[in-house]
């Protein structure tokens, strides 16, 4: 299954989502915190979600549980660069926390940009997630949650993102 995301919209089967996306459109990306969401065809990752939350939904997408000491660092400087990272008292680079007092990132579906050997500093954090406002984002892509749910239930493992 491919889902189409062109401008504002996310085209799934017959379904018609309403999104948002990064502050400086749709465009190739060359760096990190550009606000662009990138244009190219990509995989879906897991569903991370928070059980404290979201108490019911279906998923055929490998679930992963988001605990407080989670994050996704976005410093190109680090190893680790774009990659999931558990956060501690030592962590002295920068990253996107998951567990956030909002609900902004109640659900997350990492999209594979730049994920196999990551150039660093083109970018990274690039995910699915929930939004009240459909405000731009930082080059994600943002749903309501009732768009979202609807999206999980059509969506796989196989399922790749086209976005232009």
């Amino acid at each position: 299954m491919i889902i189409q995301l062109k401008k504002n919209t996310i085209f799934i089967d017959q379904f018609k989502l309403k999104c948002s996306v990064g502050k400086g459109g749709i465009k190739i990306k060359n760096k990190e915190s550009d606000n662009i969401t990138p244009k190219g065809i990509f995989n879906v990752d897991c569903l991370y979600y928070r059980p404290d939350r979201i108490s019911y939904f279906k998923s055929k997408l490998k679930l992963k549980i988001i605990r407080k000491n989670m994050g996704w660092c976005n410093d190109p400087s680090s190893n680790n660069y774009n990659r999931l990272i558990k956060i501690t008292k030592n962590t002295r680079y920068s990253y996107e926390k998951l567990y956030r007092k909002d609900c902004k990132y109640d659900f997350i579906i990492p999209i594979s940009y730049n994920f196999n050997k990551p150039i660093k500093g083109k970018g990274s954090a690039i995910f699915f997630h929930l939004t009240k406002n459909y405000k731009p984002t930082a080059g994600c892509i943002a749903l309501k949650k009732k768009d979202f749910l609807v999206m999980l239930n059509l969506i796989n493992k196989r399922t790749r993102i086209k976005i232009y």
